[in-house]
């Protein structure tokens, strides 16, 4: 017995022994969970030796350059690299890691780019970091198939703009952190597909422009931060899209308190959730004032602005007794030109469209009809230079008949030459028939 005591003993030490020789040099190690911990030693490179079956890698503080294929083995859980000086990832780098569940690449700040297949297959990844990577883009279709990811951490990069359906295939995710880039707009689908999401951060970015339906997928959202942005106006319908929406946070923006933000101010008047501060900075008589607890009859008037905005008249987000307000009045007449030559008499032509073909209208009355509808502002008088008379300032004179020039001779002459022969063979007929109508009577 004693002897098969010894040699079980003597079995378990070689097999520390060999625990222990197997792992990398400066790093420590644990069997329960297998864990490779070397953080902090300023390798400028993968330390070879890391045993095949570790699950969890810790690699974070120190100056590696470059992740290859090979440098890890596809039985790791977590695997930490944040904090190096990463530059290049080979795209196959991570192939094959099926049962990776969390991929802390953050602090990298010279890696800047990612291969749009980089982390295909990962499909049970939990957690992804690429905050302060220095990434100035991510490809389209680079987290496709990450169907169980639930926080994606892109905080502190360059990034100025998302592609469409960029995070369609994240289903389960519940936390976006995309503060501290150089976001300046977000657009319909820039959001498509995020059914489950619960946290967006979009603070310290660029934003000017909101689609009114960036959010319209983002049903279960309970928090959305949009401060220290360079946001003017923000459609309330985008918010009306958010039912579970508790935490808003919009201060620190540049708002125009101007009359196309009632409709956002009445979303805030009836939202229950907490919100931050909504400072206007436009117009000039509302700076510093918080555009929620101002009175509706504070916010400047619609009437004339949203009549250069609007294309319709139908507003859907102000109350129905303003919505005739907003109509465009009808526009007014052409006024006509002024008189090309000063001290020649103005046209006073008018169109007979108005009143058909004149028929039982003279031309004196149609002037009139039309002097009542249109002013002209004439300096001079011209029919009374002295000022006096009787006549009103700025009518126009009657127009008096032009003769045609010397041997033309008028369209309506061969009718009065007709009616002139034609009373004189009436005159001669009565001169010969009264000599018989006496004959008769004799």
């Amino acid at each position: 017995m004693f002897k098969r005591g010894c040699r079980l003993e003597f079995l378990l030490v070689l097999w520390g022994l060999e625990l222990s020789w197997s792992c990398p040099h400066h790093c420590v190690c644990y069997t329960t969970p297998s864990t490779v911990s070397c953080q902090a030693h300023n390798f400028l490179s993968v330390p070879e030796g890391i045993p095949a079956e570790s699950e969890r890698i810790f690699l974070q503080n120190n100056r590696i350059g470059q992740l290859l294929r090979g440098h890890f083995s596809p039985a790791a859980i977590m695997l930490w690299l944040y904090s190096n000086d990463i530059s290049y990832i080979e795209p196959t780098t991570f192939h094959g890691f099926f049962r990776l569940e969390e991929l802390d690449l953050g602090d990298n700040r010279h890696l800047r780019a990612l291969a749009p297949d980089t982390f295909h297959g990962l499909g049970r990844l939990n957690s992804l970091h690429l905050y302060r990577c220095g990434l100035s883009a991510l490809p389209s279709g680079i987290f496709q198939g990450l169907h169980n990811l639930q926080f994606l951490y892109l905080q502190d990069n360059h990034l100025d703009f998302l592609e469409d359906d960029l995070f369609v295939d994240l289903l389960n995710l519940s936390h976006l952190f995309l503060h501290g880039n150089r976001l300046w707009s977000l657009h319909q689908n820039t959001f498509r597909g995020l059914g489950a999401l619960d946290r967006l951060l979009l603070h310290h970015n660029r934003l000017q422009w909101v689609d009114r339906l960036a959010f319209h997928d983002l049903r279960r959202l309970t928090t959305l931060y949009l401060f220290n942005n360079s946001l003017t106006q923000l459609p309330a319908e985008c918010l009306a899209q958010l039912p579970a929406l508790e935490y808003l946070r919009l201060n620190d923006n540049p708002w125009d308190c101007g009359c196309r933000a009632l409709p956002l101010w009445d979303w805030l008047r009836r939202f229950r959730g907490s919100t931050s501060e909504v400072g206007c900075h436009e117009p000039p008589g509302l700076a510093g004032r918080d555009l929620k607890r101002l009175r509706q009859e504070e916010l400047p008037s619609c009437v004339a602005s949203e009549s250069r905005h609007q294309s319709s008249g139908h507003f859907p987000h102000l109350p129905p007794r303003d919505q005739h307000h907003l109509i465009p009045p009808p526009s007014p007449l052409p006024r006509p030109l002024p008189s090309a030559r000063p001290g020649r008499p103005r046209n006073c032509t008018r169109q007979r469209g108005r009143w058909g073909k004149g028929k039982g209208l003279n031309e004196a009355h149609i002037s009139r009809e039309m002097d009542k509808e249109y002013s002209y502002p004439n300096k001079h008088d011209l029919d009374n230079p002295d000022g006096s008379g009787s006549r009103r300032k700025h009518k126009c004179a009657p127009r008096t008949t032009v003769g045609p020039p010397s041997g033309v001779q008028r369209a309506t002459s061969g009718g009065a030459a007709a009616s002139r022969c034609s009373l004189l063979l009436l005159l001669v007929m009565v001169g010969l028939l009264e000599p018989l109508s006496v004959n008769v009577l004799r």
